[in-house]
């Protein structure tokens, strides 16, 4: 039975594999998080600079090229401040990188999708198998590295 745990909210986009892969982590720890679809629910400016501040990696570490206007944009001049790039996301959802997921232990863009392990406060509760079959949690509820 999984306990709801309002303390992890996972910023996440259900059309991303990786996404996908981190919340099915999160819910392998026995916790049920809260689920921000970003591009149905963007979290706006002051949202993104506190979880660009709890990350502590910068605004451009949230930015997504793949897939975004990021080119077209030309968000890779360097000219563009921190709030000017901010602005952006907030215009263009799809440019915030996921999943981001913020937990009591921290707040982390978790790419790859292992990297949620670091921050979730339960252990796995059974193995565990990424989307394309590549092992994530043994059998013996350990990483496998």
């Amino acid at each position: 039975m999984q306990s709801a745990h309002p303390a992890i909210t996972i910023f996440h986009n259900p059309a991303c594999g990786t996404s996908r892969n981190v919340l099915a982590l999160i819910r392998n720890s026995g916790v049920e998080p809260e689920v921000i679809e970003y591009l149905k629910q963007p979290p706006g400016k002051e949202r993104l600079r506190a979880l660009v501040d709890a990350m502590g990696t910068g605004v451009r570490s949230l930015l997504r090229q793949k897939g975004t206007p990021y080119d077209e944009l030309k968000l890779d001049d360097a000219t563009w401040s921190d709030e000017q790039l901010l602005d952006f996301m907030v215009q263009h959802p799809i440019l915030m990188n996921r999943p981001v997921v913020v937990t009591p232990l921290g707040t982390r863009l978790c790419r790859p999708s292992e990297t949620v392990l670091d921050i979730l406060p339960s252990p796995q509760q059974a193995a565990f198998r990424k989307e394309d079959g590549q092992p994530v949690i043994g059998e013996d509820g350990r990483r496998v590295d």
